[in-house]
């Protein structure tokens, strides 16, 4: 039986979690996932290493390495497309200030932040759906799609949906493709079974 997925550790949420240029509220938002910001705040400006990022999160440093280059590409295409920047979901849970002796004063600081989110971990409130998608619509079988469309949910409603580009990614990669865009379940038709498989040891 796969592991599950290990919720990754960060501070709390951010103060502002959107971002929008002049003439862009209309274009729909790139999603920065929660832990990709703590990624980004602990290494761009805190100036840690990787090795001292993941001891923070309690996370490998080649799964902080993923999530800081997916991360930079997220944030490189709201630069150079103009595109507004939404934060929001991810593999995490808020650390309350006492678990760990990397984080210092920096999680104490963020309890009130933890509070306003009133969670501990993403899956308690919000789940990540992706469905094969084509052409505007349904798409069947899983190893061939070239779009999925991802619904956040919350509360039995949907918070907001965006289709993305798998950009040619084969099934073998698409595992890791909706791991990185935060995906809890999957949607689709026909699926082999290493593609299962792959899916499984993700968490989805």
């Amino acid at each position: 039986m796969p592991r599950p997925p290990r919720c990754r550790r960060i501070c709390g949420v951010p103060q502002v979690d959107t971002f929008c240029p002049n003439g862009g509220k209309d274009t729909e938002p790139i999603l920065l996932t929660l832990d990709e910001y703590e990624v980004i705040r602990l290494v761009d400006l805190k100036r840690q290493t990787h090795e001292q990022c993941a001891a923070q999160m309690d996370i490998s440093r080649s799964t902080v390495q993923e999530i800081y280059e997916s991360a930079r590409r997220k944030i490189a295409a709201c630069l150079v497309h103009g595109k507004p920047l939404h934060i929001t979901g991810g593999n995490y849970r808020i650390c309350g200030g006492q678990e760990a002796a990397h984080c210092g004063r920096c999680c104490r600081m963020q309890r009130a932040n933890m509070e306003k989110s009133g969670k501990t971990c993403k899956g308690d409130s919000i789940m990540k759906i992706a469905v094969t998608y084509e052409n505007g619509q349904i798409f069947q079988h899983f190893g061939h799609t070239e779009q999925f469309k991802l619904y956040e949910a919350a509360d039995g409603k949907v918070i907001h949906a965006e289709v993305v580009d798998t950009n040619g990614s084969g099934h073998g990669a698409l595992a890791g493709f909706l791991m990185q865009h935060g995906v809890d379940t999957l949607i689709c038709g026909g699926i082999g079974g290493g593609a299962q498989a792959a899916l499984a040891e993700a968490g989805i």
